[in-house]
This record gives C-alpha cells, sequence and structure tokens, in this order.
C-alpha cells in the first residue's frame, strides 16, 4: 500500500512529495510505521524505485517477447520506456535521488534493466547481437531519460513535434532488433 501510494503521490506532485509524512497520511499510518519498515525517506524512494523497476522491466520484457513473436512492435517498447520515465515519474525520481546525493538508490534500477536484457539475450547468444542489443538499451533509456527531464520545452524551441525522440528510438530499435535477429 505504501508503494502505491509513494507511486501515485510522484506521479502528481513530483519526487518531492514522496515523503514518510505524506504517504503515511495517504494509506492512513503514522510517520513512525513507515519509518520502521523502511528506515528513512531514501529508503522509502529507494524501494519506490525497485517497485517502478520491476513493474516497467516486466512490462518491457513482455513486450520485447511480444515483438519478437511477431504481434508486437519496438514501438511499443519504446513508449513503455519513454512513459515510465515520464508519465510515471521514473525520471523525476532519478532526477531527484541524484541531486539529493541518494545515487545509490538508483541501484536497483540499473540492475534490474541489466537483468532484464541479459535475460532477453542470454549468453549463449551471439556475442554481436547482445552487443547491439546492450547498447540500443543504453541509448533507449538515456534518451527516455532525457526525453522526461526537457524533451517537451526543447521540442517547443526547435520547433519538432514533441513524439520526435520516440520516433528516433523506434528507428534505432527496430534497426538493433533487425541487425540482433530478433526481428
Amino acid at each position: 500500500m505504501a508503494l502505491g501510494a509513494a507511486r501515485a503521490l510522484l506521479v502528481e506532485s513530483g519526487p518531492q512529495s514522496v515523503t514518510l509524512k505524506a504517504v503515511g497520511a495517504r494509506i492512513g499510518r503514522t510517520h513512525a510505521n513507515l519509518l520502521h519498515h523502511f528506515g528513512s525517506a531514501a529508503g522509502l524512494q529507494q524501494a519506490l524505485a525497485e517497485h517502478i523497476a520491476e513493474t516497467v522491466c516486466e512490462s518491457i520484457g513482455q513486450a520485447v517477447l511480444a515483438t519478437r513473436a511477431g504481434i508486437g512492435s519496438p514501438r511499443e517498447v519504446v513508449d513503455l520506456t519513454f512513459d515510465a520515465f515520464d508519465r510515471e515519474g521514473g525520471g523525476a525520481l532519478a532526477s531527484w535521488m541524484t541531486l539529493s546525493g541518494n545515487e545509490d538508490a538508483l541501484d536497483p534500477i540499473i540492475e534490474m534493466i541489466d537483468q532484464l536484457v541479459n535475460e532477453l539475450h542470454p549468453q549463449e547468444q551471439v556475442a554481436g547481437a547482445r552487443r547491439i542489443m546492450h547498447e540500443a538499451t543504453l541509448a533507449l533509456v538515456l534518451m527516455a531519460l532525457g526525453d522526461a527531464m526537457m524533451g517537451q520545452r526543447l521540442a517547443d524551441s526547435l520547433g519538432v513535434r514533441r513524439d520526435t525522440a520516440r520516433d528516433k528510438a523506434e528507428d534505432m530499435l527496430t534497426a538493433s532488433f533487425r541487425q540482433s535477429g530478433d526481428i
């Protein structure tokens, strides 16, 4: 319940609103209850980062498998990734944790992305194909993070559609899937 409330606060009001007091108020628990469970606000934020990473990586993994099976598309993978950082608050949370000196809280996100990519591209796969998808993942995640942080303002300044970054990411991911033999 606490992580659901924290995620809702993140999306509604930004990462600065994800406090033990605010989450406790939302779920009818005391600050002390949450402090006992998470240890600190930083612990709550780390648990929230893990929760977001788990749910997003699961969805992205399913979308990649659907793409391989011919029933999904690289665009679905792109949209899930971009939405995780933008609409679901992952970019704001990552930025907040970095700026507040809680960079270790990003470790679960990085570990889950790495685990997902390694599950989708096991060691037995051709090394070149594995490298292609690792590089595509790095580019996709960084594009999604940058888009979440300043995509609308930059698109407006440059006079391009906001979806331009997603379109470029889709082109890159499609080429990577083809090059690696995934589609």
